[in-house]
């Protein structure tokens, strides 16, 4: 391995070994366990590389099938708006999609959301978790807090991510994402989707293991690519049916 490479492994391992014994972490999977056992579903949301969080969460091997995914292309892809509108980076800052975003999906009053945004300002970050607060929804958030608490809110409330959640996670990702630095102080070695990706699994085994705890079966994907993967699956989804198939 090159220098920069060992460097970037203790960067991630050590970064990891923290996450380990989060008390917030355990918080959220006290959250999380809750709503699953009362019939509730995880909806995930996250923007830019941050979307990476919510298909850790929603829709995957191994991943809880009480779990959905909202993404922002939504708004095209069901709510019959332009394209246009996914080019640039102003859908992501715009504060007044949240209510739009939420009114394409089948969302019950036992549902938890579960909100990624490295820097935890962007507008339609901060307005989903503010909306789905107005609707009495808990909200989980996972953020950098290095980072969020070094840059300016986006939204008109003037609140950040992990002012409005009722649990906050820190990714521990550094300001500027970065951890390593090359000579004339360019930034590499992003890490904020290597340790929410590390966090929503965190997650999702400790909701499966308390339910077991609970007595009850957690509901969980199989791969699709194994025997009986999709006939698993179709049955345990058929149970929450349009609740967690938003993007389709």
């Amino acid at each position: 391995m090159t220098d920069l490479t060992e460097q970037f492994h203790t960067e991630v391992s050590t970064r990891l070994a923290k996450l380990v014994t989060d008390k917030s972490i355990d918080d959220a999977i006290a959250l999380v366990t809750d709503a699953v056992a009362a019939g509730g579903v995880v909806q995930a949301f996250g923007t830019g590389h941050s979307e990476a969080f919510a298909m850790e969460i929603a829709g995957r091997a191994g991943g809880l099938i009480a779990s959905n995914r909202i993404p922002l292309r939504a708004l095209v892809l069901r709510g019959g708006e332009d394209i246009s509108i996914l080019g640039g980076a102003a859908l992501e800052r715009d504060p007044t999609v949240a209510d739009r975003l939420l009114s394409l999906f089948d969302i019950d009053k036992n549902d938890i959301f579960m909100i990624a945004s490295n820097s935890g300002v962007n507008g339609s970050i901060v307005g989903l978790a503010l909306a789905a607060k107005a609707r009495g929804h808990k909200v989980i958030a996972v953020t950098s807090f290095d980072h969020t608490s070094k840059v300016t809110p986006k939204h008109p409330s003037g609140k950040r991510l992990k002012d409005v959640a009722d649990i906050a996670i820190d990714n521990l990702a550094p300001f500027g994402d970065s951890t390593l630095e090359l000579e004339g102080g360019m930034g590499v070695g992003a890490v904020s989707s290597i340790t929410a990706a590390f966090i929503a699994q965190r997650v999702t085994i400790g909701v499966a293991q308390a339910l077991i705890q609970r007595g009850k079966k957690p509901p969980l994907y199989i791969s699709a690519n194994i025997p009986g993967g999709d006939e698993h699956n179709r049955a345990l989804e058929d149970l929450y049916g349009k609740r967690i198939r938003g993007e389709s």
